[in-house]
């Protein structure tokens, strides 16, 4: 299927791939993660959710806008991979505040906008070649495989990083606990018994006898869990830089050729492109 396609595809397609897997395996625990570390309601976790789903799509504006201008596509893409993998870093840390957490979440969005409609753009400007210009839709369709493969595996390294490091420190994985927890630990519950059930069915060691110090454990450890879950998504964008570096020489250079036939809008152009799972 790749023989009549130009080699800069498959390179699109790795890094792409790489940067989807990192951002699904986010996004699968961030209302959790936002939850259990911070004792959000569900309402106001999901509004930072939103609040940095639209940040990508809007700063993704920015990054085309600051490519068209300097028609150097390829470079803005790099520093948006760099700059993500700064942002997923910093998630990975543990016991950090909210406000640490919202300004990582706005830098990993960032580096998205930079990164994500530019390669798109870059995917376009290989076929504008007249050679490989009727292989264009099929192009897209390869190239949004990798969305979809690894978007598709993301939630299950976040959960799998997640339950291997409760069960490596002598618990199992329960997802009201964290709530219940916080509960206790603020002074907020007046029966205890549901999370005396709950902590004796999730200690590996058995029965739990004092409830104040398993809170507190089990919330570091659950939390913690997911911090490494973002370290995972860290290590996807380490490889998708990688493929990158080594080479984007096989992808187009606009800022060599000028400028580029067509009508584009903030680095993507109007072309025809199949339909997806996930963008």
């Amino acid at each position: 299927m790749l023989k009549k396609h130009p080699g800069g595809l498959l390179i699109a397609f790795f890094a792409n791939m790489g940067e989807r897997f990192g951002f699904y395996t986010m996004m699968a625990i961030l209302v959790l993660f936002l939850q259990a570390r911070y004792d959000l309601t569900a309402e106001k976790a999901g509004n930072i959710y939103s609040w940095f789903y639209f940040s990508i799509y809007a700063l993704a504006l920015v990054g085309g806008i600051l490519a068209d201008a300097t028609r150097k596509y390829k470079t803005v893409i790099m520093f948006g991979i760099i700059i993500m993998f700064i942002g997923y870093l910093l998630m990975a840390i543990p016991g950090m505040t909210l406000g640490f957490t919202v300004a990582a979440l706005f830098i990993i969005a960032f580096g998205n906008g930079l990164f994500k409609g530019n390669l798109q753009a870059v995917v376009g400007q290989m076929y504008d070649d007249p050679k490989y210009s009727g292989l264009r839709d099929t192009a897209y369709m390869i190239f949004y495989m990798g969305i979809n493969v690894g978007a598709f595996f993301a939630p299950y390294a976040a959960n799998g990083i997640r339950n291997w490091w409760l069960r490596t420190n002598g618990f199992a994985h329960d997802a009201s606990l964290p709530s219940l927890c916080h509960q206790l630990i603020n002074g907020t519950m007046t029966d205890t018994s549901t999370l005396q059930t709950l902590a004796d069915k999730v200690s590996l060691a058995g029965p739990v006898d004092d409830l104040a110090l398993f809170a507190g454990n089990y919330l570091e450890l659950f939390t913690r869990g997911y911090n490494y879950a973002f370290g995972i998504a860290a290590g996807a964008m380490v490889i998708s830089m990688l493929v990158y570096i080594f080479f984007n020489r096989l992808l187009p250079n606009k800022e060599k050729t000028g400028k580029a036939s067509g009508p584009a809008v903030s680095g993507i152009r109007f072309n025809f492109m199949p339909l997806t799972l996930r963008d």
